[in-house]
């Protein structure tokens, strides 16, 4: 069993899923900038400017850091788990004060927003997500991947 978590299709795969679901939970934020910006300011934490800033910034670091983690380039993994914290960090106090918010994840058609208990599940999603990627970080320990820097990842895509 320990030998199948630390093959190479498996941290592949895991690569392709994260890195795939915050490509695509980026891009929709990203088509749809204002609601996201009013699903950040649902939960109270920052004022409307900041909330407007954090809309337009995410999203992209979200693609950015998902492309990353899909081509294995080093840092990317380590920006998606900072994201998942602060992500978890945010719904736990969302749930902690009770609030009824979307909680923004996948822009406005998320699915779960809005649902009773919507919070939790998306803080469970989110858990998964963290989970799926500590055993990354253990494959790399364990199994020796090594991710690119960016300069070799560009100069690999310059050489094809």
């Amino acid at each position: 069993m320990m030998h199948l978590l630390f093959s190479k299709p498996v941290y592949i795969a895991l690569r392709l899923i994260i890195g795939s679901i915050f490509i695509v939970a980026g891009a929709t934020k990203i088509m749809d900038v204002d609601t996201f910006a009013m699903a950040i300011d649902g939960y109270g934490l920052v004022s409307w400017r900041i909330a407007n800033v954090i809309a337009r910034t995410l999203p992209a670091l979200e693609i950015v850091a998902g492309l990353g983690l899909v081509f294995d380039v080093r840092g990317s993994l380590g920006t998606i788990v900072v994201q998942l914290l602060g992500f978890m960090g945010v719904l736990a106090y969302g749930i902690y004060m009770g609030l009824d918010v979307d909680c923004g994840c996948f822009g406005p058609g998320d699915p779960g927003s809005g649902e009773p208990g919507g919070l939790w599940g998306t803080f469970i999603r989110d858990a998964f997500m963290l989970g799926a990627c500590l055993l990354m970080y253990w494959q790399r320990q364990v199994a020796g991947y090594t991710p690119l820097s960016l300069t070799r990842f560009i100069q690999s895509r310059k050489e094809e």
